[in-house]
Formats: structure tokens, sequence, C-alpha cells
């Protein structure tokens, strides 16, 4: 049976709102602040998924995940596919193979989400030049009208003081770095790394699935990756401090990675990680969507969470 629960909740600062449209989830439950306050991005949605027989006298590890209107429910999201949290993660702790799990999904920011999402220090890194040429490249894809200036930095400060303190709060979490991951996909795969290599204190591990390593739609005179492969050589954890995983597929947007994550692979076998710390999966056939995140999710979250 389908279960569904929204919770509204009131804060000082921050009054909640009625979600136009609930969350269906078919294992556990799901609360909703649809208008969860921030000083640092003003009001955004996010969800935790609790999961079944959820007991506030035990202790469980969360699980922050990005694009969280994705997560869930295939009925309201656009493009009718979902990343299928609830059933992935209810199956792997039925089997024994992962600890008890909190999700928290993270609404994005629409328009703004790639801005929101860009690892805001290699691009600030980049000369004037290449600035320009990655705004050039974004606003012919559609992506941004004006001159491109992420503020991921923002955006992880928002989730590291305001929603992980409010998660540990309110839910029975065990609040350590080792028990702390984070994850997402495409870009939400960037910031995921990000977020580990500015808060290794924070997150013990991430997820990066379909890692958008071009930040921007053209490859050609593209700053960007190498951008990426300097910062990650700077400030990458330590190799036995973190768990890091990467996939790819070969189709669609994905068919442009592989030769993109070597570098990045290189640069992790340089820094000491070996197969207790770090993955890197293929998947040939697969393309740059849900379902075919959906289908192989089961291997980040088993690495990431096993007990």
């Amino acid at each position: 049976m389908k279960t569904i629960k929204i919770l509204f909740l009131t804060l000082v600062l921050f009054p909640m709102q009625l979600l136009s449209q609930a969350l269906t989830v078919s294992n556990g439950i799901v609360e909703v602040y649809p208008d969860f306050g921030s000083q640092f991005l003003g009001k955004r949605t996010i969800a935790v998924w609790l999961p079944e027989n959820y007991n506030p006298r035990k202790r469980y590890a969360v699980l922050y995940m990005h694009d969280g209107q994705m997560l869930f429910d295939a009925s309201t999201t656009w493009n009718s596919q979902e990343w299928g949290v609830d059933e992935c993660i209810t199956q792997l702790y039925r089997d024994g193979k992962i600890q008890n799990t909190i999700v928290v999904g993270i609404w994005n920011a629409g328009k703004d989400r790639h801005p929101e999402y860009f690892p805001q220090k290699p691009f600030e890194s980049l000369s004037d030049k290449a600035k320009n040429l990655v705004t050039e490249s974004l606003r012919e894809a559609g992506r941004t009208q004006e001159s491109f200036k992420p503020y991921s930095d923002t955006y992880l400060k928002f989730i590291v003081e305001e929603v992980k303190p409010f998660v540990d709060k309110t839910y029975a979490t065990r609040k350590e770095k080792a028990y702390t991951f984070i994850a997402g996909s495409s870009m939400g795969g960037l910031i995921s790394l990000y977020a580990l290599c500015e808060y290794p204190e924070i997150f013990g591990g991430a997820a990066c699935l379909s890692t958008h390593w071009p930040g921007t739609f053209a490859m050609k005179e593209n700053p960007i990756p190498e951008a990426f492969y300097t910062y990650l050589k700077n400030n990458l954890p330590t190799s036995n401090s973190c768990k890091i995983y990467f996939d790819y597929g070969t189709e669609t947007l994905d068919a442009v990675y592989e030769p993109l994550q070597q570098e990045v692979d290189n640069i992790l076998k340089t820094k000491g990680f070996d197969e207790n710390h770090w993955i890197t999966r293929k998947f040939v056939g697969a393309d740059h969507s849900e379902n075919a995140w959906k289908e192989r999710l089961h291997i980040p979250f088993e690495f990431l969470l096993t007990k």
C-alpha cells in the first residue's frame, strides 16, 4: 500500500505554506517542508524520507540528495520519471546490506539550478576570458541570460548550516561524518563532490552519478574540466577519510563523459584512493535520465551505506 504523510511546520521566522501537490511513496513515509526558510537562499522545499518502522529511539545515517523533487514520485515530476529512492533503500535494508538511513531531498532552484550546482571555486579560478567563454556557451544552451556567476558556496552553507542542524534536531540521526552522505546526478554529481571537498569534516562520502564534468554543453575550447582537475588535485579529502562513487553511461549526454571521468580517476589514483574508498562504474547503453540512475542506484547506496 502506498503511504503518504505531509508535515506542515511553523517556524518563528519562516511560516510554512501548503504544497500544491503531495508526494506519494511506496515504502516508509515522507515529510515535506514546502517553505523551509533560509537566510542564504530564501525559502526552499525539502522532503525528509523516513524508513518503514522508523523509531525515534534508534539512530539513523542521513543521505542528503539534490534535485529532491525527482526522487520519490514520478507522478509529480516534469518528465514522469523518478529515482525510486524509497524502494531502493527499503530493499537494501531488508536484504541486510545497508544501515538504517534517512534521506533528505532538497528541491533544486529551477532556472537557477545550474549556477547553484556549479562548483564555485573552480569557476572563480578561471581567467576573465575563460569565464566569458563559459557564459557564452551557457547562453547558447539557454541556461543563462546574463553573465554566469555560480553561487554553490552559498547553497552548501544552506545545507550544512541550516538543513543539517534542523534534520539532526528533528529526527533521530547519527550526526557524525561517518554517517552523513551526499548524492546527486549530472550537475548534482558535481555539487556532491564539491560538498565533500569543501566540507570534509561534515560528509563521509559522496555518490556522483553521470557527473557533468564539461560544466557547459560544448567541449570545444572548454576550460572547465581542467579547472575541475586542478581543484581536485588541491582539495580532495585524504583517501582513507571518505568514500566516493562515480559512474557514467554511454548514450545521450553521458556519451561525452568517459575521457573526462578517466582523468578524474587518475587523480584519485595518485591521491591513494583504493577500492574500499572509491568506485567508478561504466554502464554501456545507459542514457542521462532518472530511469537510468534508478536502475543502478543500489550500487552507490550499498557502497556508501554499508553496515
